[in-house]
């Protein structure tokens, strides 16, 4: 193992030299393809050992099945990313219940629980010895120079100093370590000289600066972890999910935004559910039209342009709640007055908002996701509001993680902010479920309590 020294800046002819006849890229590529590979072998065997044993006689498709859900469990469970100590031990237990947990199942087709726990451990057996396997090769082959991967140590002081005199020191960790003293310099590092992983042992500067430097490191594919600090303390998180540099523990960052499987069951969820919320309510909406037509003598549908990702405008549409409004791109707030009965009952059912359901359909948005913003104010925003326009990374939502709670209309914009990038950093398509339930609860006790109230007053 190599390391260079450089100041704020890089200098590229030091940066990590590969030794003669290794190939660049193949550590990199162990490290993103290395655990699929070695699991799908793992369960391959345990499911043909299965089926030649006569466990599951002529049940082939249910083994194939079985092993899929095994194989999409270990990735949900992130036991897919290789780990810079390699010790299996500390992700046995978890690789156990990723066995145990699809089984169940099995057991209506299977020829008895017998035959399922026998399926269950020969499965854990595999997987376990596989990977152990797998890893001793992977030692072996980076003591000599072997299958290494480019990385980076960002940060100055003891804490950094020490990172890189054990990483020197153990070479079975196949890091090639090129530091950095600013976090900064991290992004342009990263792209120039494809280093596959980045570990921060301190991060001076200021918060949201440090952060963005390190979203960009993970957009370039680079696995980031980081020192805790203090150091030295036990963390509330899985043995099996840190990273460990001889006994110097480090937490992982999650990857990057949505993964591929991520993104196609997100985009499956916004299609299914907009056209089946479309088909349900398409009768309320256009009972609503008609009462909009008739009340207002303007068009039934206000369009307006927003910011929906990435800095991309779209056009979206709402049914019209008010009868007149001097400037709606620039002006902040609605008085209450101007919007009537009839527009104050659309804002708090949110059936003005129906037609947006299309937008998703198209999609321009999402059914769950940052809010999307006038162009006007999303450039004030995010010159005021630190970590503002980071929120526009995601696809903007009909609703998101800021407004069930109740972070809409006139209130905190930083609050706002803070909301949808926690969102955007632990996604997941359990949370866009999560969030969909609590907007339907929220919409129906809003529209029930303005119900009461109106029956209070007649």
């Amino acid at each position: 193992m190599s390391i260079t020294v450089s100041g704020a800046r890089l200098q590229p002819a030091l940066a990590g030299r590969t030794p003669a006849g290794v190939p660049q890229a193949g550590g990199a590529l162990v490290a993103a393809a290395g655990l699929p590979v070695t699991d799908l072998l793992a369960l391959a065997a345990a499911a043909g050992s299965a089926l030649l044993l006569g466990w599951f006689p002529g049940r082939g498709w249910l083994l194939a099945g079985y092993a899929a859900a095994v194989f999409v469990a270990l990735g949900v469970a992130g036991l897919h990313r290789l780990r810079i100590c390699l010790r299996v031990a500390d992700q046995a237990g978890r690789i156990a219940a990723a066995a145990a947990l699809p089984a169940v199942a099995l057991l209506p087709w299977a020829p008895g629980p017998g035959a399922v726990l026998r399926l269950v451990v020969a499965t854990g057996v595999a997987l376990v010895a596989a990977r152990a396997a797998g890893s001793a090769a992977l030692r072996a082959a980076h003591r000599r120079g072997r299958l290494t991967e480019r990385a980076v140590l960002a940060g100055a002081g003891p804490a950094s100093t020490q990172l890189a005199q054990l990483l020197g020191e153990h070479p079975e960790l196949g890091l090639r370590v090129t530091r950095c003293a600013s976090v900064a310099d991290l992004p342009g590092l990263v792209g120039q000289q494809r280093i596959s992983r980045v570990i921060v042992a301190s991060a001076d500067g200021d918060e949201h600066g440090v952060a963005g430097a390190l979203r960009a490191c993970r957009q370039l594919g680079a696995d980031v972890a980081v020192l805790p600090r203090p150091a030295g303390l036990g963390l509330a998180v899985p043995t099996g999910c840190l990273d460990e540099v001889w006994g110097v523990r480090l937490i992982p960052l999650r990857r990057a935004g949505r993964h591929r499987p991520g993104r196609v069951a997100k985009r499956t969820l916004d299609i299914l559910a907009a056209a089946a919320v479309l088909a349900v309510t398409w009768p309320v909406l256009a009972v609503a039209a008609i009462a909009v037509r008739l009340r207002l003598p303007r068009p039934v549908l206000f369009r307006q342009v927003r910011v929906v990702a990435g800095g991309r405008l779209a056009e979206i549409v709402k049914l019209r709640s008010l009868g007149q409004h001097s400037d709606p791109d620039t002006s902040w707030t609605v008085p209450g007055e101007k919007c009537g009965p009839l527009g104050r009952f659309l804002r708090i059912t949110h059936i003005d908002e129906l037609p947006q359901l299309v937008s998703v359909l198209r999609g321009d948005m999402s059914l769950v996701g940052p809010r999307p913003e006038r162009p006007y104010f999303a450039r004030q925003f995010s010159q005021d509001i630190p970590g503002y326009a980071g929120r526009q990374r995601m696809p903007a939502g009909m609703t998101g993680w800021a407004q069930v709670h109740r972070l809409n209309g006139d209130t905190s914009i930083a609050d706002r902010a803070r909301f949808d990038n926690a969102y955007i950093e632990y996604w997941s398509f359990w949370l866009d479920l999560v969030i969909l339930a609590r907007t339907v609860t929220s919409v129906a006790t809003e529209a029930v309590g303005e119900l009461s109230r109106r029956g209070g007053r007649s």
